[in-house]
Order: structure tokens, then C-alpha cells, then sequence
């Protein structure tokens, strides 16, 4: 596997869009969202009514539908077609838009708060961070949800071993250093632990559908969910049903 210093902007452009062909696997095995994470986020706004959120590369819906538990009034914009379309199945009263965090289809000033699920180390932020000032109201609030597995957990280190390698600490590093400039000055950050029911199996599937996975060849893709398998059914705490600890990274940014 890659080391981040050799992942080129081709590499990153592929995984970016490699989610679409495998949006029905995305959709059932990967986590949603805490609600106190996404209530944190929220919570400069909190007191708006109607509270108007974007949900902006929002995928198959994961964190749509976790937005529409708090009562707002929700629109979700993503760029690929088959998400998309997973989304608009699974939430058909859901305003559901084609479109891009570089190209958010919607009026200026039209949203209080822009949150973005597992997608914002896919902005082009020099773009994105403009465009998504332009449709937030005054004082609105940007926010990022990003789950992880606990590596403070021995199995988990053990699994991420073989299964990402550099890529889980990656993503930690890329959000410790996430700068959306003086638009949103100050970005606070939280965690929020959670658990996901899972198998050995299920748990390989869901690896299935990230993206450094996505865009092996498939015989490198088969051996290291074959190498994954082995290793949590050969483990004690995963052998059967489990649950997989996680932690989501969330930050959240109000507009200057």
C-alpha cells in the first residue's frame, strides 16, 4: 500500500469517485452517527426555527437521516450518481440534490448549518470553503463527522494492521490539521464514542467499501479481505458477533 507522500492527485481523484459502484454495499454496512455528535454540531444554531441544514457529499444518506431526527429541515447534495440514487431510495421525502461542495446548487444565505459526514477530506477547499460561506446565513455553522475504529482497543490495532496500515492515522492527522481559513475562524473539536454490531464478515464487508479497498485490483483486494477474515475469526473478541468500538472526530466552525 501507498504511503500518503505517494498517493498522487490521480490516486486521490480515483478513490474520491470509486464509492458510486458499491453504494448498496456503503449504505447497509457502514456506521451512522452518534446524536450527541450531531447535536454538538448543531448546537451554535440550535435555537433557529425553522433549522435549515445542508448535508453537503452526503452519500448514501447515513448522516441525512441522522439530521432528520433532530427536526430539521433537510437537504442532502451529492456528487455520484449511484449514491445518489441509493440516498433518494432510502429517503424518498428527502430533497436530494446532484452537486458538489465546489458547486452547491443552492441560493445564497438559504441554509443555518452545512454538515458533512466522511467527505470533507475530499473538498477541494479552496473552493469549497467559499462556496459553502455563500450559502450559510449569518453566524451559521460548518461541521465535520468522521467515524474511526478505537485502535485503543488491541484487537482494533490488530485489524487496522492489516486492513489500512498508514490510512487510519492518516485520517486523524488530516483533520487535526483541517484549516478552513477567516471565514470560520475558530474550529473546535470533539469526540464521541460509539458501537457498531457487527461479524467477522459484516466487518470485512464494511472495509469493502472504503476506498483504498475500492480501487485494488481484485485479487489484492480478495487476499486482504481473506487476510482480514482470518485474522477476526481466529480472535477470541471477534470470532462471532461483536461490537465494534468507534469514535467519531467532529469539528465544527462558525461563519465569521
Amino acid at each position: 500500500m501507498a504511503h500518503p507522500s505517494e498517493v498522487t492527485p490521480e490516486t486521490h481523484a480515483r478513490r474520491a469517485s470509486s464509492f458510486g459502484a458499491q453504494a448498496a454495499a456503503y449504505a447497509a454496512e457502514r456506521p451512522g452517527y452518534p446524536e450527541a455528535a450531531v447535536r454538538w454540531v448543531l448546537e451554535p444554531v440550535s435555537g433557529r426555527s425553522p433549522l435549515r441544514v445542508l448535508d453537503l457529499g452526503a452519500g448514501t444518506g447515513k448522516l441525512t437521516a441522522s439530521l432528520l431526527r433532530t427536526g430539521a429541515e433537510v437537504v442532502a447534495v451529492e456528487p455520484d450518481s449511484g449514491m445518489l440514487a441509493e440516498l433518494r431510495r432510502a429517503l424518498p421525502g428527502v430533497r436530494a440534490l446532484a452537486g458538489s461542495a465546489e458547486r452547491i446548487p443552492l441560493a445564497d444565505g438559504s441554509v443555518d448549518a452545512i454538515v458533512v459526514g466522511q467527505a470533507m477530506h475530499w473538498f477541494d477547499l479552496d473552493r469549497a470553503v467559499p462556496e459553502m460561506s455563500r450559502v450559510l446565513t449569518p453566524g451559521g455553522v460548518v461541521g465535520g463527522l468522521w467515524n474511526r475504529e478505537d485502535d485503543d482497543v488491541p484487537w482494533v490495532r490488530g485489524y487496522q494492521e492489516i486492513a489500512r496500515g498508514w490510512a487510519a492515522v492518516r485520517r486523524r492527522e488530516s483533520v487535526a490539521e483541517l484549516d478552513l481559513g477567516p471565514r470560520f475562524p475558530t474550529l473546535e473539536q470533539e469526540t464521541f464514542r460509539h458501537v457498531q454490531r457487527r461479524t467477522a464478515d459484516s466487518l470485512a464487508a464494511t472495509l469493502g467499501t472504503h476506498s483504498h479497498v475500492l480501487v485494488m485490483p481484485e485479487e489484492e483486494r480478495a487476499a486482504l479481505l481473506d487476510r482480514v477474515l482470518e485474522y477476526l475469526r481466529a480472535t477470541p473478541e471477534t470470532a462471532g458477533e461483536f461490537d465494534l468500538p468507534l469514535v467519531t472526530l467532529t469539528v465544527r466552525a462558525v461563519r465569521a
